[in-house]
């Protein structure tokens, strides 16, 4: 483990830099000294300066996808590239990951920094003389990351050393994924009594929207933990889809009454615009940027090499079954790039609009697949625009999305229909909502005579498509459905074949990253990472 206890000391190490900076800004501190710890938590600005400091730390060791979430590509909705330096996610994308995988090394390594500056303030804040309640909020805060990384850890790595005190063991033993399961729980609850429904005033509140973690991004992420026990490995069944399906109707419920300030954006293309990236109110959590602070280089990952738009690293694209049963609308337009420019057109001055099925046969692309438009950039807020070549902003400041509210409208649906139990006329009514948006009508598509087995397999589906090709920070991700549905192994077989699919009449494509092997349930977990291994003997079990 000793990656972990480096990342646990390196991370002690950075928070005291923190300390000392001004909290003028939640995510733009300037270090300027360290402080002893035993010097530290003795005033209201200690304890501020240090919840400023974890949300430091998760805007740094979350803003990279090989740091935040690149798990995702186990995912049908997403692939990657068939060679080029793309070994360490394309390991993800074959279900066929090494020990000394350097993206999961880096994602392993983050998510302990998270844990690390969680549990400091959990330990320490208590002391602070200030009123309980100032207390609270920074502790529920912290319980709250905590329980986000150990979700990270129990849906991909399953059993880990359970940290909680901010202190240093190496022989730490391996807590089960049951145990695991468990803390995450204790600390969402927690969090929930300790978090204010809505903060008031910089820097967790900012253009009406909750910058920290609100009372109504923790049930929602209660809901989603409980989906995730309600099935594979767990597979505690109907009880907690029950329990996920109360948390959901809490949010909902607070929404409608106006205790929360969240709602729906009329549009889908502008769920991830520059437009609305600082004020969006349908994002329940997100991780905030600031060009003075962590940028991010999102924009190029997502975008093929052989695109105009500044150059690609074509670390993802999209799948192209998941595109094809993609349902045509406003929502699918803005999710993939309708038209591509490629390097080759601009470069002879004539920037054709291409089908992203095009292949030149004169010169046959690498790369011939969907892509994914979430993460695109322009300077100020203007809206991109995919049949113009122009460059755009490579290093940008998008907001991660962790939760939206579209997303526990559909939660809701699928654990209600998964359940038996429940309001279903609300179900079918905010599955309406979601999908009357991305259809750009209202259709109302959904009726309470349908089963609720239909009704369950129209939430998880329609979750899908809100949320395709979307993995940075997102805590309910397309693989971890797949995942709690123990239906990766059945994505695996499909990717085996590999068959041609006919994209339009007469084109037939198929994806460029061959699977092979057998399938077994250890593909569901990622390897621990061999420098740890070497340090821990619990991690060799």
């Amino acid at each position: 483990m000793k990656t972990i206890y480096r990342a646990l000391k390196s991370t002690g190490l950075v928070l005291l830099a923190l300390w000392m900076v001004s909290c003028e800004d939640l995510l733009t501190e300037d270090p300027k000294g360290q402080l002893a710890v035993v010097n530290f938590f003795n005033s209201k600005g200690d304890l501020d300066q240090a919840l400023n400091a974890m949300y430091s730390i998760l805007a740094n060791e979350m803003y990279a996808n090989n740091a935040v979430g690149f798990d995702a590509v186990a995912g049908d909705d997403i692939t990657t590239h068939p060679a080029s330096n793309k070994q360490p996610i394309r390991e993800v994308d074959t279900y066929n990951i090494s020990n000394n995988n350097s993206w999961a090394d880096e994602l392993w390594n983050k998510r302990w920094r998270v844990v690390k500056a969680a549990n400091f303030i959990i330990d320490n804040a208590g002391r602070t003389p200030t009123s309980q309640e100032e207390i609270d909020i920074a502790i529920g805060q912290a319980y709250y990351w905590r329980a986000y990384s150990y979700f990270y850890f129990v849906m991909t790595w399953g059993k880990v050393p359970m940290v909680v005190k901010d202190e240093i063991d190496y022989n730490m033993p391996l807590a089960s994924i049951p145990e695991v399961y468990d803390l995450i729980v204790s600390d969402l609850k927690k969090a929930e009594t300790m978090v204010p429904v809505n903060y008031t005033k910089e820097p967790y509140a900012r253009n009406g929207v909750n910058i920290a973690v609100g009372r109504a991004a923790v049930k929602a992420t209660l809901s989603y933990v409980y989906m995730a026990m309600a099935g594979w490995p767990l597979n505690k069944g109907t009880e907690y889809y029950k329990l996920a399906a109360d948390k959901a109707k809490e949010v909902i419920d607070g929404v409608k009454n106006n205790i929360y300030s969240n709602s729906l954006l009329p549009e889908y293309k502008d769920v991830y615009s520059l437009k609305w990236n600082n004020k969006n109110p349908e994002v329940l959590l997100g991780i905030f940027y600031n060009r003075a602070g962590t940028i991010t280089n999102a924009t190029v990952c997502d975008f093929l090499a052989d695109m105009a738009y500044g150059g690609g690293w074509g670390d993802t694209n999209g799948e192209i079954k998941f595109w094809k049963n993609f349902p045509d609308g406003p929502r699918k337009e803005a999710t993939y790039f309708p038209k591509i420019i490629l390097m080759a057109d601009a470069n002879d001055g004539n920037p054709v609009p291409r089908d992203w099925w095009y292949d030149d046969p004169n010169a046959p692309r690498t790369v011939v697949a969907p892509c994914f438009m979430k993460k695109v950039e322009r300077a100020g807020e203007d809206e991109f625009d995919c049949t113009n070549p122009a460059a755009i902003n490579q290093d940008g400041e998008k907001m991660h999305q962790v939760i939206r509210l579209s997303e526990v409208y559909c939660w809701y649906a699928e654990a209600v229909g998964r359940s038996g139990q429940g309001d279903k006329t609300l179900a079918v009514n905010v599955l309406n909502e979601v999908r009357n948006r991305a259809d750009g009508t209202m259709s109302n598509r959904y009726d309470t005579n349908m089963s609720y087995d239909d009704l369950a397999e129209a939430g998880y589906n329609e979750h899908g498509w809100e949320i395709a090709g979307y993995y940075w920070a997102n805590i309910a991700t397309r693989a971890r459905d797949m995942f709690r549905m123990n239906r990766i192994k059945d994505h695996f077989e499909f990717r085996k074949e590999n068959p041609l699919i006919e994209v339009v009449e007469g084109v037939f494509r198929k994806e460029a990253v061959p699977v092979t092997g057998v399938w077994s349930d250890s593909k569901m977990y990622f390897p621990y990472p061999a420098n740890d291994v070497a340090i821990n003997p619990n991690l060799k079990n």
